[in-house]
């Protein structure tokens, strides 16, 4: 449910160029692709290698990625529950406005709820919220690991770290599970891209798929 203003003399200003005509100009319809999964799991990787796809093909691609948030208009959240609620509600707003401007939101976030992840797709019309459930075991995140933030978690350095002190919530019903485990990076891109061409129609580029582009990024180049 979206969140209620406090305000009561609000009066949101409408431009005067509508949605279908923004699509038409970029090309394919305005979406989330919301990335969802344990810390290491290939989130930001996988955001990264779509984004990069998405634009050579002439889509608008954006990312919102939870570091990166968490340095500005989250600066001011932690990491207890109240605190990580409001962080998923304010990137959902965000993210609602890019796909409102017609462009294609990668938003890589653990959003170890599912509830907060049913808030954000209850923003957005029908059919433009694609939920990706980047699933790794723990063990194999643990083992990447290229921050070290498991093994601080383990130490106890860390608080409500998810997977390890702090639960997650896996999706019930993602549009997409990939496990990376079993997958390189382009191998999970092309099934993002492959959903996108149907669902919010980007073009197909004939010729080298994804997954033969020279060097492509291994999980393991974090």
């Amino acid at each position: 449910m979206k969140a209620k203003p406090t305000a009561s003399n609000l009066h949101p200003h409408t431009g005067k160029i509508p949605l279908r005509e923004r699509e038409q100009r970029h090309g394919h319809r305005g979406c989330v692709v919301w990335l969802t999964g344990l810390s290491a799991s290939g989130k930001s990787t996988i955001a990264t290698e779509l984004e990069r796809e998405l634009f050579r093909r002439g889509c608008q691609p954006f990312i919102l990625d939870g570091d990166s948030v968490r340095q500005g208009l989250c600066s001011d959240l932690d990491f207890s529950e109240r605190d990580r609620h409001e962080n998923i509600r304010r990137v959902g707003e965000v993210a609602r406005l890019f796909s409102d401007a017609g462009f294609i939101c990668i938003s890589a976030f653990i959003s170890p709820h599912r509830a907060d992840r049913d808030l954000v797709r209850n923003l957005m019309p029908v059919g433009t919220f694609i939920e990706v459930f980047v699933n790794a075991p723990l063990s194999v995140c643990e083992q990447r690991d290229p921050k070290g933030l498991y093994a601080k978690a383990r130490k106890n350095k860390i608080k409500n770290f998810t997977g390890i002190s702090s639960p997650y919530e896996p999706p019930l019903k993602p549009e997409i599970e990939l496990p990376t485990n079993r997958l390189t990076v382009m191998q999970a891109v092309e099934k993002i891209l492959k959903l996108l061409e149907k669902k919010c129609r980007i073009k197909s580029v004939p010729g080298k798929p994804a997954g033969k582009v020279p060097g492509a990024i291994r999980w393991s180049d974090w």
